[in-house]
């Protein structure tokens, strides 16, 4: 139950993460004056690489 429910955060998060990604790339007018667009944009991808390590961990521990 517990790995089940931190897998779905870790889906969440890549999600959420790609999502805003995409508001970065489609619709750039929407964010307004932001002079830090691709120091966001790699804090997101960050964000995807950690959370796709995590569930690639718990995978693991599913299979032992």
């Amino acid at each position: 139950m517990l790995i089940e429910a931190l897998a779905k955060r870790y889906e969440a998060q890549i999600a959420e993460s790609e999502a805003t990604i995409e508001i970065y790339l489609d619709h750039s007018v929407g964010i307004g004056e932001h002079p830090q667009h691709l120091d966001e944009m790699d804090k997101l991808f960050e964000k995807i690489v950690n959370a796709k390590e995590k569930l690639e961990i718990l995978e693991e521990w599913r299979e032992e």
